[in-house]
């Protein structure tokens, strides 16, 4: 009977821990479920519109070649590859008037219709190389006299081009750059070789029509008919 007793009391003592302890891995039924976690949208950044850059003046000198990627450079007074056999001036990327540089781009664009292009020996010269030429050749058929004047190579509105392919090999024409000679005037009549004649003729009749004036000595040298100031320096 003793045995009896005992065991119903360690069950009576037992029972309400076991269910306590069933309880507590469960939630109460009055806790709140907990909120669900509040997502962020980040904004989408705006758009920020690409502005071009202004368009120079008229009269701004540039640099020809980032207007006129098509167009080659070869500018002998800054070698020694000229009638000199001296470096007359230390760039080698012509320059020109913008208003001038329009002109030549036109007249770039009608060339490249036929697979042609120009390729520039000089363009803005300033004053100081101006005065070293005519120390080398005072004779002012080839070369303006600066103590009467300034050539348009110092306003930016003056430059010698010739043609050449569009891949920039060369065409033939009636004589190289600062050829001396008769051969090298506006009087293509000694020009025996047809395509010569054909090319330099081509080159005048186009440049005309963009708005170049020729010099009558030198097929190579077209002035822009729109006069600017000499550019100091």
């Amino acid at each position: 009977m003793t045995y009896w007793k005992c065991l119903l009391c360690a069950v009576c003592i037992l029972l309400p821990l076991r269910f306590a302890a069933g309880c507590a891995a469960f939630p109460k039924a009055d806790d709140p479920p907990e909120p669900p976690q509040e997502t962020v949208d980040t904004p989408a950044e705006p758009d920020i519109p690409v502005v071009p850059a202004p368009e120079p003046a008229e009269d701004a000198l540039v640099d020809v070649c980032t207007y006129l990627p098509g167009v080659y450079a070869d500018l002998r007074y800054a070698t020694e590859n000229n009638f000199t056999g001296q470096v007359i001036y230390d760039f080698t990327q012509p320059q020109l008037r913008y208003g001038t540089l329009k002109k030549l781009a036109q007249a770039q664009e009608m060339l490249a219709e036929r697979d042609l292009a120009l390729k520039i020996w000089d363009a803005y010269r300033p004053v100081s190389a101006q005065f070293r030429l005519w120390e080398v050749c005072p004779d002012p058929q080839y070369v303006a006299d600066p103590t009467k004047g300034y050539s348009g190579h110092s306003r930016g509105n003056t430059v010698d081009v010739t043609l050449v392919s569009a891949d920039g090999s060369p065409v033939p024409m009636p004589t190289d750059f600062d050829d001396f000679t008769a051969m090298a005037d506006r009087d293509y009549s000694d020009v025996s070789d047809t395509a010569a004649y054909d090319n330099v003729r081509l080159l005048e009749d186009t440049m005309v029509s963009c708005g170049f004036r020729p010099y009558s000595a030198e097929w190579w040298h077209f002035t822009d008919t729109t006069d600017y100031p000499v550019v100091e320096e």
